[in-house]
């Protein structure tokens, strides 16, 4: 059963930028496509990107990141990465990465099996 450890959030202002990483335990991540999600307060869980797996991996983005995030894969690092740029204060929230042993990604929850801890991003304005 794989793990997942997201990291890298931290604190930035407004237009900065920061790349998230979701690390595999216990496991590797060939076959498993990867979703990263983010929780604000108050708010639900909501998807904003992932990526199928293989090497011709799909990749979806939510309309409020399109065009400033971007998923990739390493999978020689068991990693996944979600680089965000020209961040706003409303993307402020826990993120999270969560994994399903199945090719295609999708950007609800409940298409996954597996997550783990978040990491907390704050953008200030």
């Amino acid at each position: 059963e794989v793990q997942l450890l997201a990291s890298g959030g931290g604190f930035v202002q407004a237009g900065g930028s920061l790349r998230l990483s979701c690390a595999a335990s216990g496991g590797t991540f060939d076959g498993y496509a990867i979703g990263w999600f983010r929780e604000a307060p108050g708010k639900t869980r909501e998807g904003i990107s992932c990526i199928g797996s293989g090497g011709d991996a799909t990749t979806y983005y939510a309309e409020s990141v399109k065009g400033r995030f971007t998923i990739s894969s390493d999978y020689a690092k068991n990693t996944v990465y979600l680089q965000m740029n020209s961040l706003k204060p409303e993307d402020t929230a826990d993120y999270y990465c969560e994994a399903v042993l199945f090719p295609r990604c999708h950007l609800g929850r409940s298409w996954y099996d597996y997550w783990g801890q978040g990491t907390e991003v704050t953008v200030s304005s």
